[in-house]
């Protein structure tokens, strides 16, 4: 990528598009003299790709670091996605992974700029008649950055700039690099906050609610939203027939389907049994022990786990 002149990189990626090798691309590089002479760089190539080539698939490009915001802009106008890797989510964590960048001024306030142009300006993204989707990237573990610190910055995200999606890379050390005694970060680590993630997003949970220890980390053997049912559900079991939206996403097993099919259900009829739930297309093994279902508790009795 570094050697390949906008023109050249169109061209090798068309040909394999043709062949059908690939069906979408990602524009992404290190910086090549600069954030913004490499962001040139990317966009003189998506311009080609789309204007020059007549390219209409799928295109995600990255925005580098210090970015201007025309460059900003005109991404968002050439892409189906656009992406900052923010790595670590404050100015403190970031010290430690690349002491080089500057938190808020190349990394934070791009992001803003994107909101701020789906908010005042009209769609103008000629290829999908639509803004980009938004995402980001935290790599976990390698600062000693807890769970709240990542989800904190998570959430605001998805509330303030409208971010689509943010990925989670565990650590991994790398010999004869300053973090090369860092240990790697747990699998698991990075399952539970995709998880706590997608509750801030779709199901309505807010920081408050998310389980987490005295050092500002969520549990390792329970997922997050199972670990707040437990704390909060199993002496105050929620009624079917009668809980809002929100409080029907709050209990494991119910996801934003399954809500939407209960609800419709029970203006027609109470639910009454656990075959009423199967009947709508609801696994109840999660959610049972958390539930009553006209007044009564399910006669599914299952564990926890």
């Amino acid at each position: 990528r570094a050697t390949l002149k906008p023109d050249e990189m169109a061209h090798v990626f068309m040909a394999f598009h043709r062949a059908g090798i690939v069906t979408g691309l990602f524009l992404s590089s290190g910086l090549i003299g600069g954030g913004i002479s490499t962001q040139d760089r990317l966009l003189d190539t998506a311009q080609i790709l789309r204007e020059k080539l007549g390219y209409k698939g799928y295109l995600h490009l990255k925005i580098m670091p210090g970015a201007e915001i025309d460059q900003v802009h005109q991404a968002m106008v050439l892409g189906d996605r656009v992406s900052i890797n923010l790595e670590a989510p404050n100015d403190h964590r970031l010290k430690t992974l690349a002491p080089h960048k500057n938190f808020s001024a190349e990394l934070i306030q791009p992001l803003k700029w994107v909101a701020t142009i789906k908010q005042t300006q009209f769609k103008a993204n000629p290829w999908r008649k639509q803004w980009p989707s938004v995402a980001t990237q935290f790599v976990v573990g390698g600062a000693g950055e807890s769970d709240s610190e990542l989800l904190s910055t998570t959430e605001y995200l998805y509330s303030r700039i409208g971010l689509k999606r943010a990925y989670f890379s565990p650590f991994h050390p790398v010999e004869n690099t300053p973090l090369e005694n860092q240990p790697a970060t747990k699998l698991q680590r990075e399952n539970r906050l995709y998880q706590a993630s997608f509750l801030l997003r779709d199901y309505g949970f807010s920081m408050e609610e998310m389980p987490f220890d005295v050092n500002g980390n969520l549990p390792e053997g329970t997922d997050p939203k199972l670990g707040w049912a437990q704390l909060n559900l199993v002496e105050n079991p929620v009624e079917i027939n009668q809980a809002s939206k929100s409080e029907l996403l709050h209990i494991p097993g119910i996801g934003p389907k399954g809500a939407e099919s209960l609800l419709s259900a029970r203006r027609k009829l109470p639910l009454k049994s656990i075959e009423d739930l199967r009947r709508i297309g609801i696994n109840p093994t999660r959610a049972a022990p958390f539930i009553l279902l006209d007044g009564r508790r399910p006669s599914m009795q299952l564990s926890f786990l």
